[in-house]
């Protein structure tokens, strides 16, 4: 049985991917669904052709990724791709941010897709992929955002890492860093402070991301960035002290 597994499938990209994929595929059996909104995830299910299962799971708790773990393990899928998209944000200073919050974000984002990407591969076979949702947080440090971007940075260091390591068996890891995109996260993450006002002149359609988040996975390339202005982002990133991005930064929140 050939499956696809997506995580954070209730909203967001998520649910983008797996709207696209749905249309586009057609040597797929099931798409395992995961998400905590289990009544969200039942509405995506009736809209999709492929025959789906649902996993209401909060994948910031490890016995639960246990548990789907002996699913895996009882079943024995052919995963032809993970697509780790569960995650949020919140801005605002470390020290007045709530800590469980921000621990929340390493959990989720950082452990939770580790956990998840772990018990996976021994039921990835050649030209299996993965896709792990990073950000254009990932480039830089980011004040204001720290914890967020901070574990970006390591879902796409770790994402290169584990590309190369998979080489060999065939399994290639793409690691997607957008910009910001028109979804819900931003309802949660600007609750308690806002990113720069330029946002809005970089703001992408979820559609168009994972469109080329997709076609970057096909291409077996390991990072997916879209945008001219974000790849120019990166690129000033890899170029420029990041001391002085900062310093930049700093003037342009005054504004």
């Amino acid at each position: 049985m050939n499956v696809i597994i997506i995580t954070g499938a209730s909203s967001g990209m998520g649910r983008e991917f797996a709207g696209q994929l749905d249309q586009g595929l057609t040597s797929i059996d099931e798409f395992w669904l995961i998400a905590r909104r289990g009544e969200r995830l039942r509405e995506l299910s009736k809209e999709l052709r492929h025959k789906t299962r649902v996993f209401a799971m909060d994948l910031s708790d490890p016995a639960q990724i246990d548990t789907f773990q002996r699913t895996l393990e009882r079943e024995r899928p052919v995963i032809r791709m993970l697509i780790n998209s569960s995650g949020y944000g919140v801005m605002g200073n470390v020290a007045e941010l709530e800590t469980e919050e921000q621990l929340g974000m390493i959990d989720l984002n950082c452990r939770a897709l580790t956990h998840m990407t772990r018990i996976c591969l021994p039921f990835m076979r050649r030209r299996s992929r993965i896709i792990q949702l990073a950000s254009s947080a990932a480039f830089l440090p980011q004040p204001g955002f720290a914890v967020y971007a901070a574990g970006k940075s390591y879902v796409l260091s770790f994402s290169r890492a584990l590309g190369e390591e998979l080489r060999e068996k065939g399994i290639f890891v793409t690691a997607v860093c957008p910009g910001p995109v028109r979804t819900e996260f931003f309802e949660r993450a600007e609750k308690k402070a806002s990113t720069l006002a330029i946002k809005k002149y970089v703001m992408a359609d979820a559609g168009d991301v994972v469109r080329d988040a997709l076609r970057a996975s096909a291409r077996r390339r390991c990072v997916a960035v879209y945008s001219l202005p974000i790849r120019a982002f990166g690129m000033l990133a890899k170029l420029c002290p990041h001391s002085l991005i900062l310093m930049i930064t700093r003037f342009l929140k005054r504004m």
